[in-house]
């Protein structure tokens, strides 16, 4: 079985920096009235489709001191679990002058930097997500990788042990992030650090249901990726992610519709999600 982390202790060995383990709560057990029992410690996931040539204020945002969960001179741990580098569907062709400078910017600041593979649904072959994996291990090393389209059943679950596996072993124990948009079959929960259950609009969110089976883990296990949210309702999607047992979450206002990126830049309400999620600071 992998070694396991939660968001806030990402290994960081040789490439990486040494970390603690972030204390966060488990989830309160299913039926628990709300409020009654401690709640997870929510934090936060950037999926950083922007460029940095085309978003360089946003980049420079999320290296600013005290949003990373990393914690700082006084010890103090930020909302921010990682932020994802997606140059031209994973790595490129070459090393991007303005990605480079951008990354180092957020290692420095304690962010983990998670490199985006496209597993488009177990279609990728094992040789193009290693090769891929090694050119932003070695051009901007990486503390770990976000699968974007990962399978969710049980037939290609070998394929992803073996890819997971593998990958592991690249980054010397770097987080891994499966991102299945779905509840996928319960033994993907043994592949990753984390998984997304959850990807749509907030239409489609706030009448979720997470899977029976989620509640043997630990709330920093799952992450929930939402857009279309308005700010009016966030308070209330917040709530949603703990319930539900969410560790980390993706949330914007900004919408999905055609040739429409949602995750394309960070959400209008950006400040107060971050006061929301931060340490000290409840709903």
């Amino acid at each position: 079985m992998p070694h396991l982390t939660t968001p806030g202790e990402i290994r960081h060995t040789d490439r990486h920096r040494n970390g603690a383990s972030s204390g966060a709560p488990h989830r309160a057990p299913h039926g628990a009235p709300d409020g009654r029992e401690e709640q997870p410690a929510l934090g936060l996931g950037v999926l950083g489709r922007a460029h940095p040539m085309l978003a360089p204020t946003e980049w420079a945002e999320l290296a600013r001191p005290g949003l990373s969960a990393f914690p700082g001179p006084a010890g103090r741990r930020g909302p921010l679990h990682w932020a994802v580098l997606n140059v031209a569907d994973g790595p490129g062709a070459r090393r991007d002058p303005y990605c480079s400078p951008a990354v180092t910017a957020l290692r420095a600041s304690g962010v983990a930097v998670l490199g985006h593979l496209d597993m488009r649904d177990g279609e990728r072959t094992f040789g193009e997500l290693v090769s891929e994996a090694h050119r932003f291990l070695d051009w901007y090393r990486v503390d770990g990788f976000y699968l974007a389209g990962c399978p969710a059943d049980s037939a290609r679950l070998a394929y992803v042990q073996r890819a997971t596996a593998t990958l592991r072993a690249l980054c010397e124990g770097g987080h891994l992030v499966l991102g299945h948009c779905t509840h996928p079959h319960p033994g993907y929960a043994r592949c990753a650090d984390q998984l997304v259950t959850f990807t749509g609009s907030w239409a489609e969110y706030r009448w979720s249901q997470a899977e029976e089976w989620t509640a043997g883990h630990p709330a920093e296990r799952f992450c929930h990726l939402v857009h279309s949210l308005p700010r009016t309702h966030l308070e209330e999607a917040l709530r949603i992610a703990r319930w539900q047992g969410a560790g980390t979450v993706c949330f914007t206002d900004r919408t999905g519709g055609r040739d429409q990126d949602p995750w394309a830049g960070l959400p209008g309400y950006w400040d107060e999600i971050v006061s929301r999620v931060g340490p000290g600071v409840s709903e």
